[in-house]
């Protein structure tokens, strides 16, 4: 019997989800084509980026598939040829399939906002966490103190929690190099009138009080209008600083823009009630138009689901309907707090950074078996600097 080729594109947490799903399962054939060589564990991009280890937030591909048939390629697709049911790369390899799955994530936005895109900083992959780190030792050493003002943009969780680890991160390098101890200032700006708009008013303002216990200056309905190589614009005020970082805007990936797919509200990918956006093409995690789009646990909702309905076909039996999972939120803000929102409870504090714990440990687990997922979240706990000074500090902690 010829086996089913499924082409899974982009190998974030939907698609290395739904390749596991599949892997077991001897009648599919299972390419999974991504432009990296590694899942970006984006919860901890924050900890990588402020001092933690970079296997932290980063696990191969040859880990995670060690002991499949999965078939792993490198490349960037740009063009889906439906007539021929074929994905063309940009360097022209070309992937035919009898089942596709995409789930190619989402780049950044900077809403044509003059500068961002040549001064501000970002930590989405591990080369702008690194590019990040050592923008801090550069300046804190050139200069002998810190930057007048460290300013994040963008209150969802990437901020917040970035917000929360930045000044300690900033301090311990100061330390480490002999410099003398002074004052962080860590801006946090939000265009919309609350922090985590998306989640309940009262998680919001737990946040709100944490931050501003952390000594974090919280700007609400504030607007970037523009940055320059000495600071940012903010509301017509410009604000002196040569640090400013960027998680506020993301859009859907521009394959699906050029190559005519039905967009829907926030150019999201229109998608059926088994996440297809066409006949045997599915759309999945960030791409799809479905209403907790743009989370991990979603994305990884979504592999499964996609997965599972491929292996009920290939028994005959008919496709189940998506049905939404709403994910809980975890978000921490500095050391050994975190909020926890799963929508019918809400409560932070040690409790809540356990949690967060157990969390990573299990996302991890979704991804690894045990004893890899185990070593994965004992990386939280190393600590990694490209500066020799602070590698050397770090040994003798």
């Amino acid at each position: 019997m010829s086996k089913s080729k499924v082409l899974i594109v982009g190998g974030g947490f939907g698609g290395v989800k739904a390749a596991l799903e599949l892997s077991s399962h001897p009648e599919f054939s299972v390419t999974l084509l991504s432009d990296d060589d590694n899942l970006r564990y984006y919860p901890t991009l924050y900890q990588s980026a402020t001092g933690g280890s970079r296997s932290n937030s980063s696990i191969p591909y040859s880990t995670i598939f060690a002991n499949t048939n999965i078939q792993l390629v490198k490349g960037e697709a740009t063009t889906f040829d439906r007539a021929n049911k074929l994905i063309i790369t940009k360097d022209n390899q070309s992937f035919g399939y009898d089942y596709l799955i995409l789930a190619l994530g989402v780049v950044t936005n900077y809403f044509g906002i003059p500068g961002l895109a040549e001064y501000s900083y970002s930590i989405k992959t591990q080369a702008e966490a690194a590019r990040f780190k050592e923008h801090l030792h550069k300046q804190l050493i050139d200069e002998g103190k810190p930057d007048l003002h460290y300013i994040i943009v963008g209150a969802g969780p990437t901020g917040i929690e970035l917000a929360g680890a930045l000044p300690t991160y900033v301090k311990q390098i100061a330390k480490n190099h002999g410099l003398a101890s002074k004052r962080v200032n860590v801006s946090l700006v939000e265009a919309l009138p609350r922090l985590l708009p998306n989640l309940p008013k009262p998680t919001s303002r737990q946040v709100k009080r944490r931050l501003k216990k952390l000594g974090i200056k919280v700007y609400l309905n504030s607007k970037v209008e523009g940055e320059t190589a000495d600071g940012l614009t903010i509301n017509g005020q410009p604000i002196k600083s040569h640090t400013v970082v960027w998680t506020a805007g993301v859009t859907n990936h521009p394959f699906f823009l050029s190559n005519k797919f039905i967009l829907m509200g926030r150019g999201k990918v229109g998608v059926d009630a088994y996440l297809q956006a066409e006949p045997h093409v599915f759309v999945i995690g960030d791409n799809a138009n479905t209403p907790f789009s743009g989370m991990a646990q979603t994305a990884l909702h979504d592999g499964a689901f996609v997965a599972h309905n491929l292996i009920r076909s290939a028994k005959g039996e008919m496709y189940k309907s998506y049905v939404v999972k709403k994910p809980i939120t975890v978000i921490p803000a500095g050391n050994n707090w975190a909020v926890v929102d799963t929508g019918k409870l809400r409560f932070h504090g040690r409790l809540g950074f356990l949690v967060r714990e157990a969390a990573d440990l299990k996302g991890f687990k979704d991804l690894e078996p045990w004893s890899a997922a185990t070593k994965q979240f004992f990386m939280q706990f190393r600590s990694e600097d490209g500066c020799e000074v602070c590698a050397l500090a770090h040994a003798r902690y």
